[in-house]
């Protein structure tokens, strides 16, 4: 059904707001030529700064407009070849193929995915240096401020061990180290240590994140500038999630106070309840 259209050109790591042209439409799972307001849609555009759901981390949201037009972005996905697509609701007027658009990803989002992301290759870190370097990832999912982590392992973590984590992982954030993101060939970025996600594929250039001295992975999502805008982790639960597979779930930065609040929340009406 998109044959022939070009692989989308990413640029959401330099930027989270640019112009696009609408390549494609598709409605019911068929090609369209316009989408108007009430209606939902499926866009391929020519370049996009919106992040597509891969490496566990979540798509960005946000919005696209045009002249006497409006649409709110709730999803992005990409496919095997290349071609971003963006899931759409048309709130106001009419989007037609070919139609220049002002495609701005939702900020406050994308900011918090950066911090949890981040977060998730400090814990990592932190795993494998408690627990062994036979610790691998086995699967990750990075929300707004959370993550959910697997890893393998051979028996329950301990509380002791998870403390010793999450102070790893919060020494390393309030360091402040700067992280370096550079592209290079794969098998440098290997001699250089730099481990790979779970489940990606990499071609013959990969691009790499460096935090400080502590962390350095193969990794193609969107983080933090330096550790510390990361705000500190907190580490939830940890728990079986398969046979040899441990999970971990945390909170980063605003989630970190949310659940402080809740738990204030719970502990005053606790004591308001028995006087």
């Amino acid at each position: 059904m998109l044959e022939g259209l070009p692989a989308t050109e990413f640029t959401g790591h330099e930027t989270m707001s640019q112009k696009a042209k609408v390549l494609a439409i598709v409605k019911d799972g068929a090609r369209a030529e316009m989408a108007v307001a009430g209606e939902e849609a499926v866009l391929v555009l020519d370049t996009t700064s919106f992040y597509a759901e891969s490496g566990g981390q979540t798509w960005d949201t946000g919005t696209l407009t045009w002249t006497q037009g409006l649409a709110e972005v709730v999803s992005v996905r990409k496919t095997a070849d290349g071609k971003f697509l963006h899931q759409i609701k048309v709130e106001e007027g009419r989007l037609d193929v070919e139609t220049t658009v002002d495609a701005a990803v939702d900020s406050t989002r994308r900011q918090a995915n950066m911090r949890a992301h981040s977060a998730t290759h400090l814990l990592q870190k932190a795993l494998r240096t408690v627990l062994g370097n036979h610790v691998e990832q086995a699967g990750s999912l990075v929300e707004p401020d959370r993550l959910r982590f697997d890893f393998t392992h051979f028996s329950a973590v301990t509380p002791e061990e998870l403390q010793k984590v999450e102070y790893l992982v919060n020494e390393e954030i309030l360091r402040d180290d700067p992280v370096d993101i550079r592209e290079m060939p794969i098998d440098e970025a290997k001699k250089l240590g730099a481990m790979a996600l779970f489940g990606e594929k990499y071609g013959d250039m990969v691009r790499v994140v460096k935090m400080g001295d502590f962390s350095i992975e193969q990794c193609g999502g969107t983080h933090v500038p330096k550790t510390a805008r990361g705000g500190l982790l907190k580490i939830l639960s940890e728990a079986s999630g398969a046979a040899g597979v441990r999970r971990v779930e945390a909170v980063v930065g605003q989630g970190v106070i949310a659940m402080l609040q809740e738990r204030d929340a719970l502990i005053a009406h606790a004591a308001a309840a028995i006087k």
